[in-house]
């Protein structure tokens, strides 16, 4: 995406102050971009402060933009004819609403309330209406621009730009719940250079996000795919037979079904000093701890540690009800609060890996963990020991979890080409953009 881009570096003109990293070779020699208070290029018109109870997505004549959707679901670019946007129930009286408070295209929607900085003033740009009548809602604010300065579809980029995203959480207001007023956003810089370089930036950032748009959906699919295959591969509760089998296990027996103390022992071994240092996580699995963010003291004596071998489970005893384990892809060592199982014979640990993730799988290792309330739960071996788990053969186990690894491998591929994407947004945002470095400077 930035192949066609030009650094602003050399370019006497300009002006450094309001001049981005990267320009297009067209604009190379353009100048520096102009900056105007908001309240000289956009003006404020009014919202309702209809509540989600007087909403619905059946029937009605308005659409309503409710805050929270701003902050969860519609798009930079928002797009009637692609966005689920509910009506005002039609037992409300729209004759307080004024013509000029209905959307247009053009507009600047802003989300005035949110517990969360990165998130207050989040903003979307209404490009396509397609003749329906849509109105600004509950903790919103609606901008529109008084002179056609910005070219439709750069303000959405515009405004999620780190400069002016910088100003508009200076000008929020509050401490558990941020809130964010018209008169404060008034008095933010919006920059911005001509219109021709306007269309170009929106342009390049827009196809940006359609590609991370469809790579969004491929990941989405895949995981949908998963889990439908999860439902088909496993019987269902009080079943012996799953749904779907692989050719060669088409005439094999039904799943048998163990206590789980007779299919993994125990493990309690002494840590060794020479053993790299594992940690569970809820949806990695077993990961060195090394790789996490959280910082987490050793234990001194590589001996106070438990030993788990290759194939080994290890599970956190206060957080196996939400499935909190792992499969050892080496020999280790786990904090001794983990329980180690070791599988027995016939056992492939694979399998089990996805077998203790389904829904009925938590369940019952919820109803058998000690404790009052959830968050003091544990599960001790002996309790985990009595627990009933359905199974076939190991040749079975095998190929099941063969299927669902390459699975998430190719999920994974997909999530890292998804967060590549991503950041790469992120660094052409910033290098498009004057920055508040040097804008400040």
């Amino acid at each position: 995406m930035s192949r066609n881009l030009t650094s602003a570096a050399g370019n006497q003109n300009a002006e450094p102050a309001l001049t981005p990293k990267l320009r297009f070779p067209e604009f190379r020699d353009a100048g520096g971009w102009t900056s105007k208070p908001m309240s000289t290029v956009y003006s404020f018109k009014g919202n309702n402060s209809l509540s989600r109870d007087k909403l619905n997505y059946e029937r009605g004549t308005v659409k309503n933009i409710h805050y929270g959707d701003i902050h969860t679901k519609f798009a930079t670019h928002f797009d009637i004819t692609t966005e689920l946007v509910p009506f005002i129930n039609p037992s409300e009286s729209l004759a307080s609403f004024k013509a000029d408070n209905f959307c247009v295209e053009g507009d600047m929607i802003f989300a005035d309330a949110s517990e969360d900085l990165a998130d207050i003033g989040k903003a979307i740009e209404i490009v396509r209406l397609n003749r329906e009548r849509v109105v600004s809602g509950l903790h919103t604010i609606l901008a529109r621009q008084n002179e056609d300065e910005l070219f439709l579809g750069f303000g959405g980029h515009l405004f999620k730009s780190k400069w002016v995203r910088t100003q508009i959480q200076k000008e929020s207001q509050g401490s558990k719940v941020l809130g964010l007023s018209g008169g404060r956003l008034a008095k933010i810089e919006v920059p911005f250079p001509s219109p021709a370089e306007q269309q170009k930036i929106a342009e390049c950032l827009t196809s940006l996000d359609e590609v991370i748009a469809a790579q969004s959906q491929k990941l989405d699919a895949l995981k949908t795919h998963k889990k439908g295959l999860m439902q088909q591969l496993f019987p269902r509760e009080g079943e012996t037979l799953p749904r779907l089998r692989f050719p060669e296990f088409q005439d094999a027996p039904a799943w048998k079904s163990k206590k789980a103390g007779e299919l993994f022992a125990h493990r309690v071994e002494s840590g060794e000093a020479e053993l790299p240092i594992y940690s569970v996580t809820m949806n990695d699995g077993m990961v060195k701890r090394s790789s996490l963010d959280r910082h987490v003291d050793d234990i001194a004596d590589p001996g106070a540690n438990k030993k788990a071998l290759k194939d080994d489970i290890a599970y956190n005893m206060m957080r196996m009800w939400q499935g909190a384990f792992g499969v050892a892809a080496e020999d280790c060592m786990v904090s001794p609060a983990y329980v180690v199982l070791a599988p027995c014979k016939g056992v492939y640990s694979g399998f089990f890996k996805y077998l203790l993730k389904l829904p009925s799988s938590l369940r019952l290792l919820t109803a058998n963990s000690q404790g009052l309330t959830k968050d003091r739960l544990r599960l001790y071996y002996k309790d985990f020991a009595t627990i009933p788990l359905p199974h076939p053969s190991f040749a079975e186990q095998q190929r099941i979890a063969t299927c669902l690894t390459s699975l998430d491998d190719l999920i994974t591929a997909h999530s890292a080409k998804l967060s590549s994407l991503k950041t790469h947004k992120k660094g052409l945002m910033q290098q498009l953009f004057p920055s508040p470095d040097e804008v400040e400077a």
